[in-house]
């Protein structure tokens, strides 16, 4: 049996190969519509609960993100549009909470952060326990999809509550944090080229993907009494939803996010 190659900087298991994937490749394509769709959701929780009753906008948050996961559960493939819109309804309601810990709740982002990271720590150790792998090309089954998605949302809401720590306790601003988010994404791809564990160096870019949409959509959503540009919520929301629905259309006709295994299986059906 060959050994696992490289790809996307993730190690691609074998075994995981004779089934199909539901997660997208790893190129330019997913960490660019990654860092949108945190953007999205940043604006689009703020410009919810500053709009509609907070409450009540959590609550439809919860309710989107409930229909999107089963609906990506049910699937057997990788559909674009899918996947992505539920990263998205991660985006949406994983701000709403890390928000309302710390206002709802009044818990420090610093708790949170320290909270969050345990969480994805643990979740981490339980999935290379149980599965051996961490490979997010390994998602072939519903235990490991279930692990993925725990990671997603655990780093999502630690990648909230750090980026909010940076621009609010520590007073860097939104621009700064946003700069200083995308100048350390680069740490773990060239660390990786050096050697650094292509899991360990996903799940860092992943978390650090998060601040950095955040961080820029705050600038742009917020007034400049905090700091921002004053443009608000509602164009940015709007802006970066029709920037997210273009991109997705367009992996979705092209397939270049298409995973090997998927990519097969839609040849076979092509044919």
């Amino acid at each position: 049996m060959s050994a696992g190659r490289h790809r996307g900087g993730v190690i691609t298991e074998p075994a995981a190969r004779t089934a199909v994937s539901k997660v997208p490749e790893v190129t330019v394509w997913f960490w660019i519509v990654k860092v949108l769709s945190t953007a999205m959701g940043e604006s689009i929780s703020d410009y919810s609960v500053h709009r509609l009753n907070p409450y009540f906008a959590v609550f439809l948050g919860f309710v989107a993100f409930c229909v999107a996961i089963i609906a990506q559960f049910s699937v057997r493939r990788y559909i674009t549009w899918l996947y992505w819109t539920t990263v998205a309804m991660v985006a949406i309601f994983g701000t709403m909470v890390a928000d309302a810990m710390h206002v709802g709740l009044h818990i420090p982002y610093k708790v949170s952060a320290s909270v969050f990271i345990v969480a994805v720590v643990v979740v981490l150790v339980i999935w290379y326990a149980s599965e051996h792998t961490l490979s997010i090309h390994s998602i072939t089954t519903p235990r490991r999809e279930f692990f993925y998605w725990s990671t997603v949302v655990a780093t999502f809401a630690l990648g909230t509550a750090t980026g909010d720590l940076m621009a609010t306790t520590f007073h860097l601003g939104y621009l700064t944090s946003a700069l200083m988010f995308t100048a350390l994404i680069v740490v773990p791809a060239v660390a990786y080229r050096f050697g650094l564990n292509p899991v360990a160096a996903f799940w860092t870019a992943y978390i650090l993907t998060r601040p950095i949409g955040a961080s820029f959509a705050d600038y742009l959503g917020f007034g400049h009494d905090v700091g921002g540009v004053g443009v608000g919520h509602g164009p940015v929301a709007l802006t970066t939803s029709l920037v997210f629905v273009v991109l997705i259309g367009y992996l979705a006709a092209t397939r270049r996010d298409v995973p090997a295994s998927a990519a097969v299986s839609y040849a076979v059906q092509d044919g």
